[in-house]
């Protein structure tokens, strides 16, 4: 799965840079125009990139959640079977049930934060483009 999807941006790179406009010698402007769109192409790419990263991050880091916690549970349930007094099964069991909880939360966070990092870092690109194609508009429109 992550082969066919980390293929994407790249597939994409290639036939952008493929793609070619027709000869506007005469238009200067339209020959930017085109240009500064393709830059723009080149930015969302690459946003998508670093959002389809961050998500295979977060699969990875849910994925060595999931394996840890089955590991802790099993590990606890080993721990409680060989346990005859009630009481203190009951309060090993409440410890074992608080440790968790606040494992899950520390993870969720976690998860969040990369969730949040990734996202920052692909609006990033965009918003690091939309200035300078701001830029280059006002530019253009200088030259009118």
């Amino acid at each position: 799965m992550t082969d066919a999807f980390g293929k994407i941006p790249e597939d994409m790179m290639r036939m952008m840079a493929e793609f070619r406009m027709p000869s506007m010698s005469g238009m200067p402007e339209m020959n930017k125009l085109a240009e500064a769109q393709r830059r723009n192409l080149e930015a969302l790419t690459a946003a998508n990139r670093v959002a389809l990263e961050g998500a295979q991050a977060v699969a990875r880091r849910h994925m060595e959640i999931l394996s840890g916690s089955m590991a802790e549970m099993n590990e606890a349930l080993r721990g409680m079977t060989g346990m005859a007094d009630p009481q203190a099964q009951v309060a090993r069991q409440t410890e074992a049930l608080k440790a968790s909880y606040a494992k899950a939360v520390a993870n969720m966070q976690e998860v969040a934060d990369l969730i949040q990092k990734s996202n920052g870092e692909a609006l990033g690109v965009l918003h690091k483009r939309f200035a300078e194609a701001l830029d280059e508009l006002k530019q253009m429109s200088g030259k009118v």
